[in-house]
């Protein structure tokens, strides 16, 4: 996954954060503008999930903070509905700009309700999917409470969200009550998908069911059963994600994609922050991470878990090759594998006592009318494998750096 940092301006002036998030191997399929949750900002569990499910599908995604939230500029208290949706607007305009136009738009809780109303005033979009999303911008109410009645009467008051203090005006809340959102829902006449959850207790279903009912086909609706509003499950993000990613495609025009080439058998990208990584070997695809308690995002395999996997790939297919030109019944075979430093005086095999040795634990299964002697031959061959042989001899690596543009 390539990340790419962007300042962008919006109707007012002020300066955009966002992040352009593109798939490694190659050009986007299309591009995705994403719209955060109401008070929200483009590094919420739910934005980067589904962001990252999307690139793995082929999309590239802008996400990014509306203005006042996170890094951009501007005064959030000066904000409201409106200017949120101006804001996706300017995303748009700026992809149009430096890339190319956008297809998609994405949105979140309110950040939906603001898609919605920018997908039906943008020819260039052709789907929009809401997660979360209320049928009326003026849901979010709900939200300040008793404040209403101080913001009613001073004009301002200081409201706790999710316990972040944020200054809300009455022009917010007349520019909510203002808006009728079904209007743009009704006259949309492009893709729609409405996922949410019935589990959704800041923004109910029902909320889910009107927006369907007041758009026209093409719509489709999909449950996101068991989860919270925010989606702080990560399964929950990627899933939606995943659906998004495979719905869309109905409605793009999908270009016959170059491959990236190399004269290497495997190339691994990492960008941006943390350690997700993209790796292309061959024409297949698949991302390697670290574990969130050593700062990575846990979204694929560790690096030893990929190794451990060469190995206990390269084990059962070999015993399935040796058995098959034997004529022998092996029906299944299982490996399970564990890596670990041991000190040499754990291992009594090896010389140098108190140094550390890179030691692999692997157990087999395997299903079949074999005999002890099979067994026993298989056991034997099992130590045969390529992998096994590579990382049990000596190895010498040569590695070259060059520095090429970005």
């Amino acid at each position: 996954m390539a990340s790419l940092k962007v300042k962008f301006p919006n109707d007012l002036g002020y300066q955009l954060s966002g992040v352009i998030e593109l798939p490694v191997d190659q050009s986007p399929l299309a591009y995705a503008v994403f719209a955060h949750a109401f008070t929200g900002n483009k590094s919420f569990a739910a934005t980067r999930n589904i962001t990252k499910a999307l690139i793995r599908e082929g999309y590239g995604v802008l996400r990014f903070d509306l203005t006042g939230l996170g890094q951009s500029e501007g005064d959030f208290s000066d904000t409201n509905f409106t200017t949120g949706v101006n804001d996706i607007k300017s995303a748009v305009h700026f992809l149009e700009t430096k890339y190319e136009h956008p297809k998609i738009l994405v949105g979140h809780s309110l950040g939906g309700a603001m898609a919605l109303k920018a997908a039906y005033e943008l020819d260039t979009i052709k789907a929009v999917a809401t997660v979360g999303t209320p049928s009326e911008p003026s849901h979010v109410t709900h939200l300040l409470g008793c404040s209403i009645d101080d913001i009613t009467k001073t004009g301002k008051a200081e409201v706790d969200i999710a316990g972040r203090n944020f200054t809300i005006k009455q022009q917010f809340l007349d520019d909510l009550e203002s808006v009728d959102l079904k209007v743009s829902i009704k006259k949309l006449r492009k893709g729609l998908l409405v996922l949410h959850s019935p589990q959704d207790r800041v923004v109910e279903i029902e909320n889910a069911a009107e927006i369907y009912h007041s758009a026209h086909h093409p719509k489709s609706f999909v449950t996101l059963d068991g989860a919270d509003h925010m989606l702080t499950s990560k399964a929950d993000g990627l899933y939606a994600g995943d659906v998004i990613a495979s719905w869309a495609r109905r409605y793009i025009d999908i270009p016959e994609q170059k491959k990236l080439k190399t004269n290497m058998k495997v190339v691994a990208e990492q960008e941006g922050e943390g350690y997700t990584t993209e790796i292309l070997a061959d024409e297949h695809r698949f991302t390697a991470d670290e574990p969130s308690d050593l700062g990575g995002n846990d979204y694929g395999p560790s690096p030893y878990e990929l190794l451990n996997a060469s190995l206990g790939a390269c084990t059962a297919m070999t015993l399935k090759m040796y058995a098959r030109r034997k004529k022998w019944p092996l029906e299944t075979v299982r490996v399970h594998l564990n890596y670990d430093k041991k000190h040499l005086d754990d291992a009594s095999d090896y010389g140098n006592q108190g140094s550390k040795i890179d030691f692999f634990e692997r157990s087999i299964e395997v299903v079949g009318d074999l005999d002890e002697s099979q067994i026993a031959r298989l056991l034997e061959i099992a130590d045969k494998c390529p992998v096994h042989k590579t990382l049990s001899t000596p190895n010498h690596f040569k590695t070259y750096m060059k520095k090429v543009s970005s």
